[in-house]
Formats: structure tokens, C-alpha cells, sequence
């Protein structure tokens, strides 16, 4: 942990939404210290020497040279870098094992491997597996002699995971379970040894088993012909009378959901760090191609034009990336809280993400969605050239698009964000009700015109109502739902208002932290760039926050009632105009000059 930061009890999940935060508690990635510095240095130079060189082989699937770079980056201890050392991996703190996933994340289609292997096909073992199963998978799992796959998905279940028809029978002798059914969209399933798979016990048991490959009964269909992600194996998995030792049942039967849910929690998180890796990458190919390109004899980076579009790039790149880290810290603390009470490494790192699974989802939608703009933007810039294979633009916008699709759906995460709030506020995790009351006062009352001092006063104002408009809106739908008149799971696009707001909320709050620590810092990078893109992202949140609770309010309110949410909801979004052009191309001015993401 960076000695700048100020050990404090961390805010809990969905807490963001009614408590404030401090710059000091927050992690960004500007501070880094000596050894993670080092570890950047590392990961880079695998990049650069095992996996830029062999992009195109990588696609092709050449040789199964997916699984050689497993091992390969096995032998410099990343796929370890997040397991216990008991087991042979390096225990690196939460901060160090994103800024890992933050540099591969131009790795394409590999980071695909990558995170299967070390995240949903070893984090239920580590989360959920006996000491023996432990013992007898971990350690050879973090030394890539075997390569882990995660069955899950079925053709008749998608978000719906609990709807899965594989069934696990138990064998006359009480020694097996025996599996029989069909798996769909099953990554490193060409060259696993390890399938993370879940079945229903009886048919009605949702319960997760370790299967050991190969094996009698255990087939593979033919490698999936992908839109993107090329390089990655997917193929269907095929179980017929497959037999399962009991011991190799993973947690307690029919709990297999504890295990699938948890296991996408840090998928999502991880998912957010590689879209933002990738996304860095993707803006240094739009900054070098647009100074390459000359048009009407002048390169077209000279155009505001396309000025506007770098600067874009980077500003959801650079407000996602500071949501990323700091829930990093947050994730850390949690976990280093728990440890320091006695919890195990495993346990630690489990309720720790688990959390902040609403944070988690939040980063999913904004990390791949951020992401799906850059390399859209960046593939546009390139004009022609963008979309033929030559170059990079095209494969980048082909393997982006998986993102917003697997570990949950963005629509899935949107919901679950807002349903994952209202549930612990009704158990009493959260206090909604009492904030979101004071909102309602306030709305009664005169507005006050009091002029906000001290560093970025305007800022954080501006953040502050944005809560207070969640808080007015989700209150407003949450007691019509409990009056009856209202039922929030079939007007599922009020849900989706309130979470996009919450998401811009968020990474808005998140930039903010970043931006005012960075000052503090006294970092060597323009601070004016800086706060040119805090300026402009706030004000076009607040744009979005003035519609998304606009169609909400709308869309379950009339009368009087609405007159009076909509004159409130126009109160707490006033953030100052901004020269947003001018801010643009002073953002753009510093990429090119830069030749790139170079914050």
C-alpha cells in the first residue's frame, strides 16, 4: 500500500451513494510504489517480447500457442501473483494484481486465456474448494502445468444460470456423481485440464464440481467460429455418464450459486482493468495514425474534428480507469481489514469482493463500454485502413464487443447494481431511507445560494447532487413499489435510469478523487489537463443525469408529484457551463503531443 495512504475502516459497498469520500483514501495509479513500478516494468516487457510478436499466430490459434504463453507467463509467476504462497503463488496485494490486468490488457484475444484461467477457473477452488482439492489443484494451476476452464453457460441457460438442465446423479456405490449434459461458450476448453462445472444434483441441485480431464464421457465440439476473440478457444463441452469422485464435488450441494456469484464478482472487476489496458492501447493507435495521415496536406490530427475524438477517448478512459482503482482500495482494505481479524487468505479475498459486487458491476458496464468507444473511435479515425486486418483497428473492434456480453450482460449488471442496493438497504446494510428522506425535506424548502469554497468546491457539489437526485428517484419509485402501485421488476427501464446514473455517480466521484490527489501530488503531468477532463465529464454527466431521471421520474410519476421531482431534479443539476471545446483540444493537444495515453 502506497505510504500516502490513510489507513481508515473503507466505505461498504453502495455506500458511495450516502457518504463522501476522501482523496487521500483513494488509490490512483500515479503512486505507484518501487515493486509494483517493477512489476509494471515486467508485465510490460512479457507484452512486448511474448505476446505483441505473436498477435496474428495468437489469432490464428497456431499451435496451441494460447497455452504456451500460459506457461510461459507461469514461469514469470502471473498466474500466481493472486493466490496464497502456501500454494506457490506470490500473495500480491489487490492494487498490484490490477495494475497487472491493467498492462495485459492489450494482450486480445490471450487476455481471454488469461483471466479464465486465473480467475473463474482457479477462484472457486481457492474460494470454495476443500485443503485436499486445494492442495491437489492450486499449486499445479499457478505453475501452468495445468490450464483451468469454467462451465457454467448451456444453451437453454444464459443469464439465467439456475436454469441449467446438466444433471449430477449419484452413483450406486455412493461413490460418483454421474454428469450427463451440454456446456456452450466454454473458454481454454480445446486445452484444459481442469472444468470448473456445474450441474443439477437429482435435478434440482445447483451444486459445482472440479472435472478432471481427459476423460471417459467427456467430449469437446468443434471450435467456435467467433465474431472476435479469435485466438481464444471456445468450444462446446460434452458430458455423457461422465463419472465425478465426490470428492471432487466444489462447496456444498446446492449451493453452486454461491460459487458461480461470487467467482464473476472479481471477473467483472478484473474485466474493468483488461478493458482499460486495452482501451490505453487503442488511443495510442488512433493518436500515431492520426499524426501519420496527411489529408489537404496536413496530418489529420491537426483537425478539431478529429481532435474531438482522441479527447473523448480519453476522458472515459481516464474516468474509468480512476473508478478502477479506486475500488481497488477498497477491495484491499476490505480484505486486509478481514485478515487482520483472523480470516483466511481465501475467505478474505472472497468477502471482500463480494462486498462490493455492486462496484464490481458498475465497473463492468463502464470498463467494456468505455472500451467499445475507443476501439469504434479508433477504427473511425483510421478511415479505409481501419477496416481492413492489416492493421490493428479491426481485430481490436472485433474482440472489444464480447466484452459488454459475457460475465454478465451490461443490461444484467445494470439491474443487478440497482437490485443489489435496494436488498441491502431492506436488510439494513444500507441507510437509503434516512438520506433519501433529507432529499425530500430538502425539496420542501427554499433552495439556499450559498457560494461553495475550497479545491474543486464546485466539483464535489455537483457530485453531491448527483447522489441526492439517485436518492430522490430510486426513493420515489422504491415506495410506490412497496405502496403496490408500482413493480420495478417488469419496468425494467426505470431500473436502467437509476443505474446509469448511479454508474455516471460513481466514476464521476471516482474522477474527481483522482483529479484532487493528483493536484496534491503535485504530479509532473499537466494538472490543467487534469481538470480539463474532470470539467468536461462532469458536465456531460450531468446531461445524462438530467435525462436519465427526467424519463425515470416520467415514466412512474404525474401530477403534482412530478412537477415537484422535476423542478428538484432540475435544482441538483446545475454544474457550471464549460468550454467544452476549448477543453477538448486542450486534452487532444496533450495526446498528441505525448504520442498517446501517456497519463
Amino acid at each position: 500500500m502506497s505510504d500516502t495512504l490513510v489507513k481508515t475502516s473503507p466505505l461498504k459497498g453502495g455506500e458511495f451513494l450516502i457518504k463522501e469520500s476522501s482523496p487521500a483514501a483513494t488509490f490512483v495509479p500515479e503512486e505507484m510504489n518501487e515493486e509494483q513500478q517493477m512489476i509494471h516494468s515486467m508485465v510490460k516487457d512479457f507484452m512486448q517480447n511474448s505476446i505483441y510478436p505473436n498477435l496474428n499466430k495468437i489469432e490464428k490459434q497456431e499451435n496451441n500457442i494460447a497455452a504456451t504463453i500460459l506457461e510461459q507467463s507461469a514461469e514469470l509467476g502471473l498466474l500466481g501473483t493472486h493466490m496464497p504462497e502456501s500454494y506457490g503463488g506470490m500473495a500480491l496485494d489487490t492494487n498490484t494484481n490490477t495494475i497487472i490486468c491493467d498492462v495485459l490488457g492489450p494482450a486480445g484475444s490471450w487476455t481471454v486465456t488469461y483471466a479464465a484461467h486465473t480467475g473463474i477457473g482457479m477462484l472457486p477452488i481457492l474460494y470454495f474448494g476443500t485443503e485436499a482439492q486445494k492442495e491437489k489443484f492450486l499449486p499445479r494451476l499457478i505453475l501452468g502445468e495445468l490450464k483451468a476452464s469454467y462451465c457454467l453457460t448451456e444453451p437453454s441457460s444464459g443469464s439465467d444460470a439456475l436454469s441449467a438442465k446438466t444433471r449430477a446423479d449419484l452413483s450406486a456405490d455412493g461413490k460418483f456423481y454421474i454428469l450427463n449434459g451440454q456446456k456452450m461458450w466454454i473458454t481454454n476448453s480445446g486445452f484444459a485440464d481442469v472444468f470448473i462445472v456445474f450441474a443439477q444434483v437429482d435435478g434440482d441441485k445447483f451444486t459445482g464440481f472440479i472435472v478432471e480431464g481427459p476423460a471417459e464421457g467427456l467430449t469437446l465440439g468443434a471450435e467456435e467460429l467467433k465474431l472476435g476473440i479469435k485466438g481464444s478457444s471456445t468450444r462446446q463441452v460434452f458430458f455423457e455418464n461422465l463419472k465425478v469422485p465426490v470428492e471432487n464435488v466444489l462447496g456444498e450441494i446446492g449451493k453452486g450459486h454461491h460459487i458461480a456469484f461470487n467467482a464473476l464478482n472479481t471477473g467483472r472487476f478484473k474485466l474493468c482493468a483488461l478493458c482499460v489496458g486495452g482501451s490505453k492501447e487503442s488511443i495510442n493507435t488512433a493518436v500515431a495514425y492520426a499524426k501519420e495521415r496527411i489529408q489537404f496536406k496536413v496530418p489529420i490530427a491537426s483537425f478539431s474534428a478529429i481532435q474531438h475524438k482522441l479527447a473523448e477517448q480519453a476522458i472515459r478512459v481516464f474516468a474509468a480507469e480512476s473508478a478502477l482503482y479506486r475500488t481497488s482500495q477498497l477491495i484491499q482494505q476490505k480484505a486486509e481489514h478481514l485478515k487482520e481479524e483472523g480470516v483466511s487468505f481465501g475467505e478474505a479475498k472472497l468477502r471482500a469482493a463480494e462486498e462490493y459486487a455492486i462496484e464490481c458491476a458498475i465497473l463492468k458496464v463502464a470498463g467494456s463500454e468505455a472500451l467499445d468507444f475507443v476501439v469504434d473511435e479508433t477504427l473511425q479515425i483510421h478511415g479505409g485502413m481501419g477496416y481492413s486486418e492489416e492493421g490493428t483497428a479491426a481485430r481490436a473492434y472485433r474482440d472489444a464487443r464480447i466484452n459488454r456480453i459475457y460475465e454478465g450482460t451490461n443490461e444484467i449488471n445494470r439491474l443487478l447494481s440497482v437490485d443489489m442496493l435496494f436488498k441491502r438497504a431492506l436488510k439494513g446494510d444500507l441507510d437509503i431511507v434516512g438520506p433519501a428522506w433529507e432529499v425530500q425535506k430538502e425539496l420542501a424548502s427554499m433552495p439556499t445560494f450559498e457560494k461553495a469554497d475550497g479545491p474543486y468546491a464546485a466539483e464535489y457539489k455537483a457530485v453531491k447532487e448527483f447522489k441526492k437526485v439517485i436518492l430522490m428517484t430510486a426513493g420515489a419509485a422504491a415506495k410506490l413499489q412497496m405502496e403496490g402501485q408500482l413493480n420495478l421488476k417488469e419496468e425494467q427501464e426505470i431500473v436502467m435510469n437509476v443505474a446509469d446514473m448511479m454508474i455516471d455517480c460513481f466514476v464521476a466521484e471516482s474522477l474527481l478523487l483522482r483529479v484532487h490527489k493528483l493536484n496534491e501530488l503535485n504530479k509532473p503531468a499537466s494538472q490543467e489537463v487534469y481538470d480539463a477532463i474532470l470539467h468536461v465529464f462532469l458536465n456531460d454527466a450531468t446531461m445524462r443525469i438530467l435525462k436519465n431521471g427526467s424519463d425515470a421520474l416520467a415514466s412512474f410519476a404525474e401530477g403534482d408529484l412530478l412537477r415537484a421531482m422535476l423542478m428538484g431534479l432540475k435544482r441538483f443539476t446545475k454544474y457550471p457551463a464549460v468550454n467544452v471545446r476549448n477543453k477538448r483540444r486542450q486534452i487532444a493537444k496533450y495526446l498528441i503531443d505525448a504520442n498517446g495515453y501517456k497519463f
